[in-house]
């Protein structure tokens, strides 16, 4: 359902929810029966197959890639990957952010990547700090509030690479999807000429997302506090005398870790000021100035959808429900193929023929 400008971005909590068409002409998703479940969606979505997909999309296309450092302001450095399709006039330059614990290598983001370069864009991948293999890039922990190193990154990256006179867009999926529509926040301010940005299962409020994720099926919980185990370990490995947590610290669940990390490497007074600090639930982005596209399932067993019925959004964004899909799921048959990364690329191709 489409975003009511400037109310809320849909009904009431308690209301129905349906299958939603898409604006534009775009057809609503509509998943196969055998898919149906929420649970399926979500762990498909980010299975060896699914993993196996994008990189034969990705290699179809014919696109060169080449890994990048860039500035994130500071003395940060980040790494991302570029593509491209030799001889092929670009429309544009799309930058995409991955979740957490994900990667510039991640399958949705090889598979958005694969549509918009056969829609004639050139994509910029990057990965966060301490995600994919950039852990030895930078001394400092990553968290969910270094926003201004991705604004400054997003800036060196249209520096150097965006064709002249075409319009650089972004998309990102679930935190990827939150630090997407904050950098569309920032963007006018930082001198940024973002021209559109869309978000797949975006983090509104993480406190909510928290207690949503400690509620539900714990499954969730035990993957990120896993995968981000993995990463501190790393860290500490490749910087003993910054980082000498011992493994006790490591064993923290996950609010319990997030706890230590806001104590120890944030300036945040508390856990729910350093949640409030990346949360842009509510009115947080009534101000939105880019024009921006949200998808979200209603089923979505990660992120809360309560959130979501109490958005308020400006006339130029707008949200598109669905009845199923999961947590950035949205597949479309036993070949793993996703409406969520084609309908990325439909919603930001319309930035370069408006």
């Amino acid at each position: 359902m489409g975003s009511q400008p400037p109310a809320t971005a849909s009904s009431a909590s308690n209301a129905p929810l349906r299958h939603a068409a898409g604006a534009d002409g775009d057809l609503p998703y509509v998943s196969p029966a055998w898919l149906r479940s929420p649970h399926l969606q979500t762990m498909l979505g980010s299975s060896p197959w699914r993993r196996r997909r994008g990189a034969e999309l990705l290699a179809a296309t014919a696109a060169t890639t080449t890994g990048h450092l860039v500035d994130g302001g500071d003395g940060v450095r980040l790494h991302g990957l570029h593509s491209a399709v030799p001889g092929v006039a670009p429309r544009g330059l799309a930058l995409l952010l991955h979740g957490w614990e994900g990667s510039a290598e991640s399958s949705y983001m090889r598979l958005t990547a694969a549509h918009l370069l056969r829609q004639g864009f050139e994509v910029f991948r990057l990965n966060f700090r301490d995600h994919g293999d950039s852990h030895h890039l930078n001394e400092a922990l990553f968290h969910s509030n270094r926003i201004d190193e991705v604004v400054h990154a997003a800036c060196d990256v249209a520096r150097r690479m965006l064709p002249p006179g075409t319009p650089l867009v972004a998309a990102g999926y679930s935190l990827g999807g939150n630090f997407a529509l904050r950098l569309a926040l920032r963007a006018p301010a930082a001198g940024l000429a973002l021209a559109r940005v869309a978000a797949v299962c975006p983090v509104l409020d993480p406190a909510h997302t928290m207690v949503h994720m400690e509620r539900g099926w714990r499954v969730y919980l035990r993957h990120f506090e896993n995968k981000w185990r993995e990463s501190l370990e790393r860290k500490r490995a490749l910087f003993p005398q910054r980082h000498n947590f011992d493994d006790r610290t490591l064993r923290l669940h996950m609010r319990e870790l997030t706890q230590w990390l806001v104590e120890r490497h944030t300036s945040f007074g508390s856990i729910d000021e350093y949640f409030d600090g990346y949360s842009i639930a509510g009115e947080r982005l009534a101000g939105l100035q880019v024009p921006a596209d949200i998808l979200m399932a209603a089923d979505d067993p990660v992120i809360p959808l309560d959130d979501f019925h109490a958005l308020v959004l400006p006339p130029h964004a707008r949200l598109q429900m669905t009845a199923h899909g999961g947590h950035c799921g949205f597949l479309l048959n036993a070949r793993m193929d996703g409406y969520g990364e084609a309908w990325v690329a439909r919603r930001l191709a319309q930035a370069a023929t408006a």
